[in-house]
């Protein structure tokens, strides 16, 4: 993998875009791009910044990885484009936070959302009500890229099934899992913690009504190789 490549999965990781980068290091937004598409490179001064942000030696950052298959840089580099994630979130939307129809179950009694662009799709499975369990998955073409296993229950009779479609809806580019970290309606609030990275991450989601909590979720997973 070579720096450029690097650089824009250092950035997607940290959950920044090119225009925060900038920011942090004292350059403009177009020498970031032009960074990250091979068109420049930073002097050393901001290569030790970027070092120090993102925890990383310069050696590593700017050495390429010859032992890396062509197949892995490209699937790499395929899974932290922005396109990916955008892909992601409005796949996430359109099915069951967007209320989309299910397909044909794939297993005994279960719930599947499929939806489709080009060469991306994303299916959604799920098993239970009350009590739940189930995974989303992510392809490029026939290959799986990114996976997340979820398992879930209710806990009070105020739950409301449309609050949490709602916050479902408001799913973060910044973190394209669950719901936002703090979504409020009314009497509900949705809280939502994220550990780790797009690439491996675990995290929960709580609803609470009137500070009674009426339903929790765990998550966790990240890219495939």
């Amino acid at each position: 993998m070579k720096f450029q490549e690097k650089l824009h999965v250092l950035r997607k990781e940290k959950g920044l875009s090119q225009e925060q980068l900038a920011e942090k290091i004292g350059v403009s937004r177009q020498a970031v791009a032009k960074w990250e598409t091979g068109h420049s490179y930073p002097t050393v001064e901001k290569l030790i910044e970027l070092s120090s942000l993102f925890n990383i030696s310069i050696d590593s950052m700017v050495k390429e990885d010859e032992a890396c298959s062509k197949n892995d840089r490209e699937s790499t580099e395929y899974i932290f484009t922005e396109e990916v994630i955008d892909f992601l979130c409005r796949a996430k939307k359109t099915t069951y936070a967007g209320e989309g129809a299910e397909a044909t179950s794939s297993r005994p009694s279960s719930h599947d959302l499929h939806y489709a662009e080009e060469d991306f799709l994303y299916i959604d499975t799920y098993l239970g009500g009350e009590k739940f369990a189930g995974e989303e998955a992510l392809w490029v073409g026939s290959t799986p890229m990114w996976s997340m296993n979820y398992m879930g229950r209710i806990l009070g009779e105020s739950f409301s099934g449309d609050f949490l479609k709602e916050a479902l809806f408001l799913v973060p580019k910044q973190f394209p899992y669950r719901g936002p970290l703090v979504y409020e309606n009314g009497e509900y609030k949705y809280h939502c913690v994220v550990h780790g990275e797009f690439k491996w991450f675990n995290g929960y989601e709580e609803i609470f009504y009137k500070n009674e909590k009426v339903y929790e979720c765990v998550f966790h997973g990240g890219c495939i190789k």
